[in-house]
């Protein structure tokens, strides 16, 4: 169902946003804590690392399998559980005894993420005009900015001062919180999508131009998260700040992803394929040149926000590409591209590990990051050029059997 002609947001949106806050808080505060729950946990830095690996692992696994196990039940219902599993997780997080614990505690957290985000962007899309597609979804990923912006420095401060504990305590609350939100904000009247059979909604996500567009998204944030996992670790080691720099500069960080992902959602609705390849472009040349500004103390900081703001512009588009390409299996797809998004932060924590403890080391992460980034680009422009080509295949089919 469409909006209506007011040009102003349903308040259901920003239900979900208060999803995604709780969600984004869980997924990213990590970053901020890994030098206080290595040293607890007496593991290192890089095996730390790993506890983002898992998380978005889960969500790859976990976001196709819960989407296609509650296509039938209302949307509405399928949120508030989701949310439900989210709260559980980060108990189970902030009681964990050891690393294996609080890994197996960070996958069970992931199992929420995918699905929420994925049936979350299909209700968003449902409760606006066609043309404002992109910006719903931008708004519901402002609870994921604002989770960088407010939630993860906020986490970081509470584990300096109270143990990392507090901060997952403190984010099973804000579960809690959503749940509510969610219940009394989202309408039941959107619960239900189109039925469709398993095997037709697999058949639609075969869709070359869908998997093409699950590719550019994990290579595309494989870039960012090669270096935004280690980015406590860079600015205390490369650059020289203090740790007690880090919340503040996480809150720049914050800043960006907001004006990047409201910038590239309203971009989309415009031209989405030209958005596309221009955030992907900018992302890249974001990541390269920080390679020198992490040297100087101020272009570190300004360099933080460039790398929020490119790479959350990449994000409406990104998803909004899937579900134009998916027809009847939306949800499905949605869910798998917020799933290949976790599975390009699994690749990039891993593979920022990799450089950090067998190769160049934290300084070389940004031109590693800016290669894999280069690739995603790579993959999209092969998109367009089959999305140019397509029409002409009649034709050219035509032809052929004409001569």
């Amino acid at each position: 169902m469409a909006a209506s002609p007011s040009r102003s947001m349903p308040v259901a949106l920003y239900a979900l946003a208060a999803g995604a806050f709780g969600i984004g808080t869980t997924e990213f505060v990590i970053m901020g804590l890994l030098i206080q729950v290595a040293a607890d946990l007496k593991v290192t830095i890089a095996t730390a690392g790993l506890l983002i690996s898992g998380y978005a692992l889960g969500v790859f696994v976990g976001a196709p399998v819960l989407t296609v196990a509650t296509s039938r039940m209302p949307r509405k219902a399928v949120l508030i559980g989701l949310m439900a599993i989210f709260t559980l997780g980060n108990l189970c997080c902030a009681m964990a005894s050891n690393y294996a614990v609080l890994l197996l505690a960070r996958v069970i957290t992931s199992l929420a993420h995918g699905t929420f985000f994925g049936v979350g962007s299909v209700v968003a899309t449902s409760l606006v005009s066609t043309d404002r597609r992109a910006s719903a979804i931008s708004i519901m990923f402002t609870g994921l900015t604002i989770a960088t912006l407010l939630g993860v420095p906020a986490g970081a401060w509470l584990g300096l001062h109270f143990g990392w504990r507090s901060t997952f305590w403190a984010v099973a609350a804000i579960g809690v919180i959503a749940m509510l939100i969610i219940a009394t904000l989202v309408p039941n009247h959107h619960e239900h999508g189109k039925s469709i059979a398993v095997r037709d909604e697999l058949r639609a996500i075969g869709n070359p131009s869908v998997l093409l567009g699950l590719l550019m998204t994990v290579l595309g944030f494989a870039g960012v998260f090669t270096v935004f996992t280690y980015i406590q670790p860079i600015l205390t080691e490369v650059t020289g700040f203090a740790q007690t720099a880090v919340s503040p500069i996480l809150l720049v960080f914050g800043v960006g992803l907001i004006a990047g992902n409201l910038l590239g959602g309203k971009l989309a609705d415009r031209h989405l394929t030209s958005t596309l390849l221009l955030t992907l472009v900018a992302l890249i040349v974001v990541l390269g040149v920080m390679t020198f500004a992490l040297h100087s103390k101020v272009l570190a900081v300004l360099f933080v926000g460039l790398l929020g703001i490119a790479a959350f512009a990449t994000v409406p588009p990104l998803q909004l590409w899937v579900l134009h390409k998916a027809d009847d299996a939306k949800s499905l797809a949605s869910s798998l591209n917020i799933g290949a998004f976790n599975l390009g932060n699994a690749l990039g924590a891993w593979l920022g590990g990799v450089v950090v403890a067998r190769g160049p080391g934290l300084g070389a992460l940004t031109w590693v990051a800016a290669l894999v980034t280069l690739s995603g680009l790579l993959v999209a422009l092969w998109a367009r050029q089959r999305e140019a080509m397509l029409p002409q295949l009649p034709a050219v089919a035509c032809s052929s059997s004409g001569s």
